[in-house]
């Protein structure tokens, strides 16, 4: 996957924090080179976050983010402050940006405070340092107390750019393996199987973003993947020579798959991969045991991280309901969220199903099913889920075995 298509759920995300005026802005143009955000005297120029993808050896693909300045007042400062708090539920780096010629105050106390708090590295900048009368050691001192790298940086000559460059590269925790979405489960030289429906719901002339990534980490892998569809299996199968090491399903066909799928050949979904690729494989199957838990009149959220034209046998509004109720037999109350919105109240929920996540980064992925956790309530992604409902979870699980 290039540079220019890295979906932006696949990029580290590096956010930019700060007072309004700090030159959080300026600053965003100068590490991309290009005048991406909109450059003011005015303050509170920046409302909503804009995000800029660009690539930062050795790191790869990233995307900045330029947000309000958290220091806004107003009711209409106070909208722009959420949207920048919730920048932070996907930040994997944040830079937090001190206005040189205003000095280092509490504000900075309390940001660098909330940041560590988030568990996220931090990196320091003292822009307009053309203009700062904060001397060295001063911001030393910050540096040693804060146990941050501080920047002093110049976005309108340049000066310190490349620094800064490095201090984001050095400081950021990138996972050992953590791109991994199946290859640590085959060897170089083994086939996978990958089912993927043809239906209304298939995007015409493409394959959904999982289908593609796994199929690149496959080859990644150095194994090989062979794609056929669920009324193909059995003649795909058939047609190997070798026994495949791994069959992945795209959940809705679960079902069929698992019937036609030998029992000596592992079976998965692209979900489940998902489920630990970018969350809490073991949290979302206890999650799935929780649904046999539900009661006549209890909540459950059914949330999805994209928006889409509905379709008859939308998954969310239609399949997930019909699975529910075959399930349980239960008078539930469903709810339903989509898009990058979720809800405050989820402890009015006795359960949550949540989409794989393709649409998010790791980091918010993780931080929705730490949330939902933290209010008492269980969480579980969609293919667990099916493969829960349909009475094949375990072997679905056993390509996992040891790791939930």
């Amino acid at each position: 996957m290039s540079l220019s298509n890295t979906p932006r759920s696949e990029r580290l995300h590096i956010a930019i924090f700060g007072r309004r005026n700090a030159g959080k802005s300026s600053l965003i143009n100068a590490l991309t080179g290009q005048d991406i955000a909109l450059v003011s005297p005015v303050k509170g120029t920046t409302t909503d976050p804009v995000y800029k993808a660009m690539e930062l050896l050795p790191l790869g693909p990233v995307v900045l983010i330029d947000t309000a300045g958290l220091d806004d007042e107003g009711e209409l400062g106070e909208l722009r402050r959420k949207r920048t708090l919730e920048v932070l539920n996907k930040t994997d780096v944040a830079i937090l940006v001190v206005d040189g010629s205003a000095g280092i105050g509490e504000f900075e106390e309390y940001m660098v405070g909330m940041l560590k708090k988030q568990g996220m590295p931090i990196v320091g900048v003292i822009n307009k340092a053309d203009q700062s009368t904060i001397p060295a050691e001063v911001i030393a001192a910050y540096g040693k107390r804060w146990g941050i790298p501080i920047v002093e940086v110049s976005s309108a000559t340049g000066r310190g750019i490349e620094e800064l460059k490095e201090a984001i590269i050095k400081a950021a925790q990138v996972e050992e393996n953590q791109d991994c979405i199946v290859r640590d489960l085959i060897s170089p030289g083994d086939f996978v199987v990958l089912v993927v429906p043809i239906d209304k719901s298939a995007p015409k002339g493409r394959l959904i973003l999982p289908q593609q990534q796994t199929i690149r980490d496959i080859l990644d892998g150095k194994a090989m993947a062979v794609v056929t569809q669920e009324d193909r299996l059995r003649a795909t199968l058939d047609g190997l020579k070798v026994k495949p090491r791994l069959v992945i399903t795209d959940s809705q066909v679960f079902h069929k798959v698992a019937a036609d799928t030998p029992p000596d050949i592992p079976l998965t979904s692209f979900s489940i991969l998902f489920a630990r690729y970018k969350g809490d494989l073991r949290e979302l199957v206890r999650g799935a045991r929780a649904v046999d838990q539900l009661k006549d009149g209890d909540r459950v959220l059914i949330a999805e991280a994209c928006t889409h034209h509905r379709q008859d046998d939308d998954i969310a509004r239609v399949k997930i309901p019909r699975w529910l109720l075959q399930k349980t037999g239960r008078n539930l109350k469903l709810d339903f969220a989509s898009g990058m919105d979720f809800p405050d109240n989820l402890n009015e929920y006795s359960l949550v199903i949540h989409c794989g996540g393709c649409m998010l980064n790791r980091k918010e992925m993780r931080n929705r099913i730490r949330r939902v956790v933290d209010a008492g309530v269980p969480i579980v992604n969609y293919g667990v889920f099916i493969a829960y409902v349909q009475g094949i979870l375990d072997r679905a699980l056993q390509p996992f075995k040891g790791q939930i």
